[in-house]
C-alpha cells in the first residue's frame, strides 16, 4: 500500500466506496473555491452504478456554501443526494429542490458551524477536504477556501483528505483559522481590524481519523465574470456615489469603513467601477468571497487588504495571486465562515454591506431566494449575516427583469428574506432611495420615484392610494397581482411594452 505521511494513498473510486448510502458528508468549499472535486464525481459515477442495479444511494451533504460543479450539479444529476445545506447555484439541484425530490436546508451562513457543532444537524459520518497537504500528525493545510471545512473536520467520525497539488502550497499562508466554543463557554473574539489574525495556518485533526488521501491536479474553475453591462453600471456608479455622498456628510468617517460584497455580476460591476471613480479613498475589505475585481483594486492601491473565507476568483486571477504571493500574503485573510460572517464583529467593525435582491417591496422588505414566493433560486447565503449588522446596508437589482416584464418594484414581496427593519438603502439603474429614518408612505415614494421603472411608477403609486388606510396601506386583494399577472400571463403588466 502506497503511504503519504503514514496515511493510505486511494484512488477516487476507492474514497468513494468507503461512503456508504445515507452517510451525512461535509465537504470542503465555499464557492467552488477550495471545493472537493474528484470525490464527489467518483461518488456520483459510484450512485449511478448503485442505481443501475436497482440498490439505494443517496448522501446528505453540507459545503460551507454553494460548492464546485463536481459536488452541486454532478451528484445532483445522479441523484445521489437526498438533503443539502446550506446554499447552492446549481440549476441541477434547483430543479430537483423545486420538484419537491431534493431536500434544502436553507439557512444563514454563520449559523451552520454552531449547528454542526450543536448536533442540530445530525451526526457528520464523514468529511472531504481539499489540501494541499496534511502531515503525519494530522496538521491538515487548506486550499483556497476555509468555510466550514474546520467544523466538519473536527466532528466527522471519518476524514478523506484530496491532496490537489495544483495550489500553491503558500495559500495556507492567508489561513488565519480558529474555532469557537458553544456557549456559555465564548469570549469576545479579538478582532478588531480587518487584518487582524487570531488563530493558525492550519486545521488539526485526529490522524486516527484520516481514512484516506487522494491526490490531485485540478484547479478550481470558478468563471470569470462578464463586463458589466450599461444597468450593472450604473447601479454601480448610484452605489459608489451615495456612499461619497455619506462620506462627504460626515456619516462615514474620513478614513472610510470596511466594505462587503455579495457574489454575482452586479456586486462584481460595483468594484469593478471602483477604479473609475477618483475620489473613492483606499479602505479594507471584510467580506465572504473575493472576486476578480478585487485583485486588481488591490494591485492599484484602492483596496488595502481583504478578510475573507473564499478565494473565488476565475483561475487566471488565482494564477496571479499565486505568482505574486509576497505581495497579497499579508494583504489576504482566508478565516472560516463563522468568523468572516459573524454578527458582533460586522457590527464592531461598521461593516457597510452591499447585496442584491430578487424584488424589492414598496416598503423595503427583500426577497433574495424565491421567485414568486415558491421557486427557490440558490438560498439566502450570508447576506443576512452582513445585512442585520451592517453599519449601512445596501440592496441591489436591476428595476425590472425579463425584457420588462417582471418588476423587481413590487407592492408585496412574494417572500421575506430581509424585512424593512434591516434594509436602510436601495439602488437600481434609476437611483437610490435612503430609507433610514423615513416613515412607511416616505419610504414608498423614495422607491417607487428613484428605484422602480418609469413603466411601472403609475401603478404602484395608483397601488398605495387605492389601499385601505394603516400604517402599512396594502390592499390584501391586490397585492400579488403583479405576480398573478405574471402567472397567468407571462407578465407583470400584460400588454406593457418598455423601450431598452
Amino acid at each position: 500500500m502506497v503511504l503519504y505521511n503514514g496515511f493510505p494513498v486511494l484512488s477516487a473510486a476507492e474514497a468513494a466506496e468507503k461512503i456508504g448510502h445515507g452517510s451525512t458528508v461535509g465537504f470542503s468549499g465555499f464557492t467552488p473555491a477550495g471545493s472537493a472535486k474528484i470525490i464527489p464525481k467518483a461518488l456520483a459515477q459510484h450512485a449511478i452504478s448503485r442505481h443501475e442495479r436497482n440498490e439505494p444511494f443517496k448522501l446528505r451533504v453540507l459545503a460551507g456554501a454553494s460548492a464546485g460543479r463536481e459536488l452541486d450539479t454532478d451528484l445532483a444529476e445522479a441523484e445521489a443526494i437526498a438533503w443539502r445545506t446550506p446554499y447552492q447555484s446549481s440549476a441541477a439541484m434547483r430543479k430537483r429542490m423545486n420538484a419537491g425530490t431534493l431536500d434544502f436546508f436553507d439557512m444563514h451562513l454563520s449559523h451552520m458551524p454552531q449547528m454542526v457543532a450543536e448536533g442540530f444537524l445530525g451526526k457528520i459520518d464523514y468529511a472531504v477536504a481539499e489540501a494541499t497537504d496534511i502531515t503525519a500528525d494530522g496538521r491538515v493545510f487548506l486550499t483556497t477556501s476555509i468555510g466550514a471545512t474546520p467544523t466538519f473536520l473536527k466532528h466527522a467520525d471519518k476524514i478523506l483528505i484530496e491532496l490537489n497539488h495544483y495550489h500553491s502550497p503558500r495559500v495556507s499562508e492567508m489561513a488565519d483559522i480558529a474555532t469557537l466554543p458553544l456557549p456559555p463557554h465564548r469570549s469576545p473574539i479579538a478582532i478588531f481590524h480587518p487584518l487582524e489574525r487570531i488563530g493558525w495556518p492550519f486545521v488539526g485533526v485526529d490522524p486516527k481519523k484520516v481514512i484516506g488521501i487522494v491526490e490531485n491536479n485540478q484547479p478550481d474553475g470558478v468563471s470569470a465574470f462578464d463586463a458589466p453591462d450599461a444597468v450593472s453600471r450604473r447601479i454601480a456608479t448610484h452605489v459608489i456615489e451615495f456612499l461619497l455622498a455619506e462620506k462627504a456628510a460626515g456619516r462615514i468617517p474620513k478614513e472610510f469603513l470596511p466594505i462587503q460584497s455579495g457574489v454575482g455580476n452586479i456586486a462584481n460591476a460595483v468594484m469593478s467601477c471602483l477604479r473609475e471613480t477618483k475620489d473613492v479613498p483606499q479602505f479594507h475589505m471584510y467580506t465572504e468571497v473575493m472576486q476578480d475585481s478585487v485583485v486588481d483594486l488591490m494591485k492599484e492601491g484602492i483596496i488595502k487588504g481583504v478578510s475573507t473565507t473564499a478565494l473565488t476568483v476565475s483561475d487566471p486571477k488565482l494564477k496571479e495571486i499565486f505568482d505574486d504571493i509576497d505581495f497579497f500574503q499579508p494583504r489576504v485573510v482566508l478565516r472560516p465562515q463563522e468568523f468572516t460572517n459573524n454578527p458582533g464583529i460586522v457590527r464592531r467593525l461598521g461593516v457597510i454591506t452591499t447585496n442584491t435582491a430578487l424584488e424589492v417591496d414598496i416598503y423595503g422588505h427583500v426577497n433574495s431566494t424565491h421567485v414568486c414566493g415558491t421557486q427557490m433560486m440558490n438560498g439566502l447565503g450570508g447576506s443576512g449575516d452582513f445585512t442585520r449588522n451592517a453599519y449601512i446596508s445596501v440592496f441591489m437589482c436591476p428595476s425590472t427583469a425579463r425584457g420588462g416584464r417582471i418588476s423587481t418594484i413590487v407592492p408585496m414581496c412574494s417572500h421575506v428574506d430581509h424585512s424593512e427593519h434591516s434594509v436602510q438603502a436601495i439602488v437600481t439603474e434609476y437611483g437610490v432611495a435612503d430609507l433610514r429614518g423615513q416613515p412607511p408612505e416616505e419610504r414608498a415614494r423614495r422607491i417607487i420615484d428613484n428605484c422602480a421603472h418609469p413603466a411601472y411608477r403609475d401603478y404602484l403609486h395608483d397601488y398605495i392610494r387605492r389601499s385601505p388606510k394603516g400604517h402599512l396601506r396594502h390592499d390584501l386583494t391586490r397585492c400579488f397581482e403583479l405576480h398573478t399577472n405574471l402567472m397567468r400571463d407571462g407578465a407583470m403588466l400584460p400588454g406593457l411594452k418598455i423601450e431598452e
